[in-house]
Parts: structure tokens; C-alpha cells; sequence
């Protein structure tokens, strides 16, 4: 995990319409949310496992499945996942296997970020800033 400081750290804002924001350029609210935090993603690249620009949120009034809630971004940071080779090799074979194989553990939850990825996260940081931040 490698964090990427930001403009838009500590910033609060409606859940719907950061939604809104963020969903066309990319973003997606990740798996992993409870009521009170979440991630938004934006996958980079799967070629090399998987390499997502990650922008945290915690619910600040409400709970995030509630309208009207009001949540504060954190820090965004880059995240590699690094999974076994031909996992998948088989997911074919039936949409009943294909439906387990695809949730395998990565073999490297925090592998190495390239320097590719790193200029790309930079960017796309720039990119949330002007996206969020301007009038």
C-alpha cells in the first residue's frame, strides 16, 4: 500500500452525489463496506494481479446505506493484490466453480507497486482533486 497525499483528504461530502462524481470517471464503491466506512475504487490494471487507487470514507452524520449521509474522504492510496497463477485456469469448467474460484486469497495482499502504477495513481489523484474540488 502506498498512500498518496491529497487535496481532497478530510473533505466531507454527500454520499449520492460523491457517488455521482466519481462513478462516471471509474469509481466504485468496493466490497468491503459496513454502515460507517467504505472504499471507493478505481481499477488500474489486472494484468500483474490486481492494482486498484483506493479513496477511503468514513460516515460522519448517518450511515452509509442511508440517504442523506454525509461521509469524510481519506487519504487515497494504491493497492496491489497479487494472486496465484491459474486459479482461474479452471473457473471455466462450470459458472458453479467459475462463481467460487473467482474469490481466491491473494497470495500477496500488499505486493510491490511499479512506478507505472504510482505515476498513474499520482494522476488519477489530480484528477479526483479537480473532479471534487472545483466549483
Amino acid at each position: 500500500m502506498i498512500e498518496i497525499p491529497s487535496e481532497i483528504d478530510g473533505k466531507s461530502f454527500d454520499l449520492y452525489k460523491l457517488e455521482q462524481k466519481l462513478k462516471p470517471i471509474g469509481y466504485a464503491i468496493g466490497g468491503n463496506w459496513d454502515y460507517e466506512k467504505g472504499y471507493f475504487d478505481y481499477k488500474i490494471d489486472n494484468e500483474e494481479g490486481y492494482q486498484f487507487l483506493r479513496v477511503p470514507f468514513t460516515a460522519i452524520d448517518g450511515q452509509l446505506d442511508e440517504r442523506g449521509c454525509t461521509v469524510r474522504l481519506g487519504r487515497p492510496f494504491l493497492l496491489s493484490h497479487l494472486y496465484e497463477d491459474g486459479l482461474d485456469d479452471h473457473a471455466q469448467s462450470a459458472v458453479f466453480s467459475g462463481s467460487f474460484n473467482q474469490f481466491s486469497e491473494p497470495v500477496e495482499k500488499d505486493a510491490h507497486v511499479s512506478d507505472q502504477y504510482l505515476n498513474q495513481g499520482k494522476s488519477l489523484v489530480k484528477e479526483l482533486e479537480a473532479v471534487l474540488l472545483s466549483p
